[in-house]
């Protein structure tokens, strides 16, 4: 048998610490919130309480241990909503940013080549890749034959 609220207060301990009562579950969800972000304990701890307030949440009877629960779950639900946010925001913001190389890149194949055919298509997903300077020097640049023989897909 354990004691949980006798347990030694450490990151060995934390993930027990969590699923004791009262005071000893609150500083241990502190202490979980206090671990640096993008530290995978952290973020899977963070989802597993996160889905464990939700499913107490949906309970039909709500008694004074359920709200106590979700009162002690409540910070770490919000921290683990909130960095799903934010990642996915970032996440968003770099796809909007690859969707407009791709354009300026067939924009500017089309406006110097005519159309964009199979070899000439090749050569999108390997010039993503590139840095912006790189990127704009090679499609600016280079002949179409250069452009798919450095960065077209060899067959």
């Amino acid at each position: 048998m354990v004691a949980i609220d006798q347990l030694p207060v450490n990151t060995n301990t934390l993930w027990l610490r969590v699923l004791g009562r009262g005071t000893t579950q609150e500083q241990a969800i502190n202490e979980l919130l206090t671990l640096k972000i993008g530290n995978p304990f952290r973020n899977n701890l963070l989802e597993i309480l996160s889905n464990w307030r939700i499913n107490v949440q949906l309970r039909q009877n709500q008694d004074e241990e359920n709200r106590e629960l979700i009162m002690n779950l409540s910070p770490a639900y919000h921290q683990w909503r909130a960095e799903a946010v934010q990642e996915g925001r970032q996440e968003g913001r770099q796809e909007g940013r690859q969707e407009e190389r791709r354009t300026f890149i067939e924009n500017s194949f089309r406006v110097r080549f005519g159309e964009i055919d199979e070899e000439l298509s090749s050569t999108i997903e390997p010039l993503l890749q590139l840095p912006v300077e790189e990127l704009t020097r090679f499609v600016l640049t280079l002949s179409r034959d250069e452009l798919v023989q450095r960065f077209g897909n060899e067959g």
